[in-house]
């Protein structure tokens, strides 16, 4: 990295890049981005499952196992890595958005300098304790050993992959959404190709799969380093007074998006949970719905990346009026993306029952959620998009207060009582009906947000200090609500 206020020659003479989303197609934006994000998105989704298919061809039940416990504590600790990438994103567009390109470089070298330390500090606290936590999760006999032994060896990279992430999350600060892109294709190309070698060629099995994980989670830090400050110059040397100036906001950003980011799965367990009320075949059922939603709406999943930057920059730049277009044209992309979407889903709902060969009450669980359930996530997007905004517009906590209200309030009563009066259909029904409520209430609360946010900034922008709403009157009804 290179100092924030001597660049090298080559670089000093280089003009500084103007900010790309405070000008021209809001919508433009928002659809290169969400396009690019997705095929990033993807390309681990398919990563994950080879990983999973190569362990699978040796035969071995306890191996495809142990990947399956190692993976849930991996995804708590890269939950940590997420949520921290997003106050990157968030505080270095903004700085891009005001016009201030040394802040920028500044606060992404900080960013980098910060996501290191906390991932360090977290492989330190867990690592000690792998073998409690696997069986915790009820893990037994070889399997606890197998998960255990892999995980020994996956998270000390951590931080690499945290690093990763994060240079990422950079590149779309600064709106190279192809080269945030090329960061995660390159990582999951050079997984697919180790993979086979390291368990099958040096015949190492589920070790092989770990070492090819670390190697490379290196690929990350190579093409993001090499796109950030030879492509953008955009990495410098953080200063003192900047790594004890933007430690607050980092955190008060990072920390309500890393809650925000681990609340999925809770309602998720409950959801499981209910479906096994009802027999194996319900539940076999809603594993076939878990993997058919990334697949079908994780666009939707990468939008709530995408939009991120463009506000954050936009906010910067005090362009209001773009926050409010960016925001009216994701709706209208989550709208026609998912009811496409949705008709696709239902046209071959039967296909898709056939092609994961279900019967009985699991085909009727994966047909119902083709014909009904699929149409509610244009609120899920909703609440995505209204998640992305908070985190970026100084209202961090709203995230991790309508994600964990949707996960909870928006689930349990919903499942419940769906499952006692319509069975395992019935559940996910409710499922669906917890996101409308979530996600209408979250957008209306975004918008009121904007409409507000510029009387709320007539202090500093980047001081997001907790603020009391006046008495009587509620969090979510204020414009200057609570804020981190």
């Amino acid at each position: 990295m290179t100092n924030g206020k001597a660049a090298a020659p080559a670089q000093a003479a280089r003009p500084a890049e103007p900010a790309k989303f405070v000008t021209g197609s809001t919508m433009r934006h928002v659809v290169v981005m969400t396009a690019t994000g997705s095929i990033g998105l993807v390309a681990v989704f398919i990563v994950d499952a080879l990983n999973l298919f190569y362990i699978s061809l040796l035969g071995q039940q306890e191996l495809a196992a142990a990947i399956g416990y190692a993976g849930t504590l991996l995804f708590f600790s890269t939950s940590i890595a997420i949520g921290l990438s997003i106050a990157a994103t968030a505080l270095t567009a903004r700085a891009l958005g005001r016009g201030n390109r040394g802040e920028a470089r500044e606060i992404a070298g900080a960013s980098i300098a910060y996501m290191l330390i906390l991932m360090t500090s977290s492989v330190a606290l867990t690592y000690p304790f792998l073998a409690d936590l696997v069986r915790m999760m009820g893990a037994r006999g070889q399997t606890a050993e197998l998960a255990t032994e892999f995980m020994q060896i996956v998270l000390p990279s951590l931080p690499i992959l945290g690093i990763g992430m994060c240079l990422s999350a950079l590149l779309r600060a600064v709106g190279d959404a192809k080269r945030a892109m090329y960061v995660t294709l390159g990582a999951g190309a050079l997984t697919a190709v180790l993979d086979p070698i390291f368990i099958f060629g040096f015949d190492l099995g589920i070790h092989g799969a770990a070492i090819s994980t670390v190697i490379s989670r290196f690929a990350l830090i190579g093409i993001g380093l090499y796109s950030l400050i030879r492509i953008h110059n955009l990495v410098a040397m953080p200063s003192l007074k900047i790594l004890k100036h933007e430690i607050r906001p980092f955190l008060g950003i990072g920390l309500p998006a890393l809650m925000t980011q681990i609340a999925t799965p809770v309602g998720n367990t409950f959801v499981t949970t209910t479906m096994a009320e009802h027999g194996d075949a319900a539940v076999a059922g809603w594993a076939v719905v878990g993997r058919l939603i990334p697949v079908a709406f994780g666009t939707l999943f990468a939008l709530s990346g995408a939009v991120g930057p463009i506000l954050g920059q936009n906010y910067g730049a005090k362009r209001y009026d773009r926050l409010i277009s960016t925001m009216r044209d994701s709706l209208i992309f989550i709208t026609l993306y998912t009811l496409v979407t949705w008709a696709v889903l239902a046209l071959f709902r039967n296909q898709i029952a056939d092609l994961f060969g279900a019967t009985g009450e699991a085909r009727e669980v994966i047909v119902f959620f083709c014909l009904f359930v699929a149409g509610s996530f244009v609120f899920n997007g909703m609440l995505f998009v209204a998640n992305a905004a908070f985190n970026n517009l100084g209202y961090a906590l709203y995230s991790t207060v309508f994600n964990w209200s949707r996960s909870t309030l928006g689930v349990i009563p919903f499942v419940w009582l769906g499952s006692l009066w319509y069975g395992a259909q019935g559940a996910l029904a409710g499922y669906g009906l917890g996101a409308v409520v979530f996600g209408l209430a979250s957008i209306i609360v975004c918008f009121r947000v904007i409409n507000k946010i510029e009387e709320r900034d007539s202090g500093d922008r980047d001081e997001l200090v907790v603020r009391s709403p006046p008495a009587g009157q509620s969090a979510f009804t204020s414009g200057k609500a609570s804020t981190l």
